[in-house]
């Protein structure tokens, strides 16, 4: 029975100070963007995967002003 004199003192103290964190953390935007991070980390690294060559814009294919490579001869 006496431990239950220590127990319940110190389990007070406990709720009391996860309170106190848990207020804490919100006062300070802890949960203010629940979906951000989530869906950051799927886009993070994506542009250094794209080649150079497909960050050029494409040529229009009925475009009369560039030729398309390989065409050297007219007709």
């Amino acid at each position: 029975m006496q431990i239950v004199m220590i127990l319940v003192p110190v389990m007070l103290i406990l709720v009391a100070l996860g309170i106190l964190l848990f207020s804490w953390a919100v006062k300070n935007g802890q949960y203010d963007d629940l979906d951000g991070p989530a869906h950051r980390i799927l886009y993070d690294d994506d542009k250094d995967m794209i080649p150079d060559d497909a960050k050029q814009p494409k040529q229009d294919a009925n475009s009369n002003s560039a030729e398309e490579p390989g065409d050297s001869h007219k007709y």
